[in-house]
Formats: C-alpha cells, sequence, structure tokens
C-alpha cells in the first residue's frame, strides 16, 4: 500500500482527541499519509494525544495480563521469514503432537494462578482439520470451565471451522496481518494476504472477537509501518485485541541477521495503535523482554494496556513473571484481575 495524497489539515494542528476523531470519520478511514503524520509528531505531543485516548477509553488504567501456551509445536509448512516453528528451517525446534486435554487444563489452572485473566492457545498448522477441531473445542471448554477468557489461534479457518469454534464458546480467535501487504512478500510466500483478511471475515461472521497485530522490525520502512496500522484500524470494525511484536531474530530463520527496530519508533508504533484503535487492547508481545525495562515502562506511557505473561508455565519458578508484576507496581498499573476485585469488594 503506498502511501495517498490528503488536502486534509496536518494532525500536528489538530486541538483535541475529539477534533481528530472528526477529521478522521469525515474521510471515512484512515489514510497512510494521516498515520504517518502520527508518526512524526513532536514526542511529548504524540503522547499528550496518546493519553487522551486513554483516558476516553480506559479509566481504569488496567493492564489485560494473557498467557500463551503453544498446544502444538513445530512442523510447520508455511515459510514466515520470522518463525522458528517452521520446518523447513534449522531452527532448534522439535515438532511434537497436539497436547493432551489434562495437560492443557493444568497449563490453565497454572495461569489463572498467576494472575492471567486471558488464556491463549496456538497451534502451528496452516489451517486445522476439522478433527483438530473437536479436540481444541474440548481445550475451549475446559479453560472457560475454569473462568479465563480463552483465545486461540490455528492458522487459517473456513467458515464451519470458525462456527464450531464460536459455539465452543471461544472469546476471541488471533489471526495476525504480519505487516503491510506491499511488505508481505518479502516475508511470506507460503500464504496470501488476502488469505489472512478471508479468515478474519470468517472469524467475525461466526461471531467471535478478533485479535489481530503483526511484528514491526523486519525490515519494512516507517511508511509500511503506517500501511499496517491503517489496514487494521480500517477494518470495519477494528480488532478488540492489537498484538503489536518485535522482531526477536531466531538462528536459522531468514531474519537472523536483522538489524533492531530503534526502541523510540517501536514506541511509537504502540502509541499509534493506541490513537487510531482507541478501544482496542493494545498488547506488548514476542521480543519485550529483549527491550528492557525502560523501554517497556515508555510503552505502557503510550498505553500498550495488555501483555503476554507467565509463559514458563509448566517450569520451576518464573522469574520473568516476578519481574512484570514488579515493573507493574512501580509502575502504579493495576492489572484487570485487581480491577474486578476492586469492583466486587
Amino acid at each position: 500500500m503506498q502511501a495517498t495524497q490528503t488536502t486534509e489539515k496536518p494532525l500536528t494542528q489538530v486541538k483535541s482527541q475529539k477534533d481528530l476523531h472528526k477529521e478522521v470519520d469525515a474521510s471515512g478511514a484512515w489514510s497512510v499519509a494521516q498515520i504517518e503524520t502520527l508518526f512524526a509528531l513532536p514526542f511529548s505531543e504524540l503522547m499528550f494525544k496518546v493519553q487522551e485516548a486513554h483516558r476516553a477509553n480506559f479509566p481504569d488504567g488496567d493492564v489485560e495480563l494473557a498467557t500463551f501456551l503453544s498446544i502444538k509445536t513445530g512442523g510447520c509448512p508455511e515459510d514466515c521469514g520470522y518463525c522458528h516453528q517452521a520446518a523447513r528451517y534449522d531452527a532448534d525446534v522439535k515438532a511434537n503432537k497436539l497436547m493432551d486435554l489434562d495437560e492443557v487444563l493444568e497449563a490453565a489452572k497454572a495461569a489463572k494462578a498467576a494472575g492471567s485473566n486471558r488464556f491463549c492457545m496456538g497451534a502451528a498448522w496452516r489451517e486445522p482439520k476439522d478433527r483438530d477441531i473437536e479436540k481444541v473445542t474440548a481445550m475451549i471448554k475446559g479453560v472457560k470451565a475454569l473462568g479465563l477468557e480463552t483465545c486461540a489461534t490455528l492458522g487459517m479457518l473456513e467458515t464451519n471451522q470458525a462456527q464450531a469454534l464460536q459455539e465452543a464458546d471461544l472469546d476471541f480467535y488471533s489471526h495476525n496481518l504480519d505487516t503491510s501487504e506491499d511488505f508481505y512478500r518479502s516475508v511470506i510466500s507460503t500464504r496470501g494476504y488476502q488469505d489472512r483478511l478471508d479468515t478474519i471475515s470468517n472469524v467475525r461472521a461466526a461471531g467471535m472477537s478478533v485479535c489481530c497485530g503483526g511484528i514491526v522490525g523486519m525490515g519494512e520502512s516507517r511508511e509500511q509501518r503506517a500501511a499496517f496500522l491503517a489496514r487494521l484500524a480500517n477494518l470495519s470494525p477494528y480488532p478488540e485485541s492489537v498484538p503489536i511484536n518485535h522482531l526477536v531474530p531466531v538462528a536459522g530463520t531468514p531474519l537472523e541477521d536483522q538489524k533492531p527496530l530503534d526502541p523510540l519508533e517501536f514506541v511509537r508504533t504502540i502509541a499509534v495503535a493506541r490513537i487510531t484503535m482507541p478501544r482496542a487492547r493494545v498488547r506488548l508481545s514476542a521480543g519485550r523482554q529483549e527491550l528492557g525495562r525502560a523501554v517497556q515502562a515508555m510503552c505502557f506511557q503510550a498505553d500498550a494496556n495488555s501483555i503476554f505473561y507467565c509463559e514458563q508455565l509448566l517450569t520451576t519458578g518464573n522469574p520473568e513473571a516476578e519481574q512484570d508484576q514488579e515493573l507493574l507496581a512501580e509502575l502504579g498499573l493495576k492489572t484487570k484481575q485487581s480491577c474486578k476485585a476492586e469492583v466486587l469488594v
């Protein structure tokens, strides 16, 4: 997607978040040029606009804690250049079969005990078979019975498969666009951009909420990052959850030598996601630990309000979870669970 020309006044002249939304509504969609202008704002002004959006839509200021479990790891036939689970890459990942139901439920119990609100189950498939859907629906029902929100990412879905997941009461289906359409083929050739949009459409038609974001720092330009966010923000409706991943180069994959994105550019990406999708949960996902405490704190200031948390569920101890709790406490941030507890008291 190329930047489009616009005759509208620059966003630097917009006085408030309310005025900004009026300007966007007049054209019916966010243009790439508008989003590039947001990226180019002085940092303090960008943060001011973020805080306006934050206060209007998330007055509790709570952070959602989501735990991800790989229920089927490795052996994927896709060629996503960032992914160590692709069978064609020598990334030292052993292909495993789908986990048993009891194993998944034990992991979900551990996640809940650690404070997670949402439990996400991911399988390294291009697309699931109908027999796979039957097994996953049993997992969904079991996790829901524990009182957790459920999310699944299983690859491309047909209409009947999306309906089956909805009937199992799945809350969210996660399927990323990954990047802008014009950069997409630089990273992936085995699945088209429209394939991803079709799956999102099938999920919406089935009545489920959408978790959809992507990865930054894969070598794309700022304009392409803007185009990626424009495509997300212009989905109707835009996703309820927007995971923003910072590329973690993995040895054996095509992007193993990719230079890291400037940390402030990553913070700006979080901020622009918040402004353009003000009611979404913007999630710090892969790569956040590598960014360090200071950059993560800036991302929270840019109104990331969801994190993947407590991922090493089945190991002894979890220092990363303890560090997350310490950072949230130091920043004075509440978790979604603690906010609910306060309401009940």
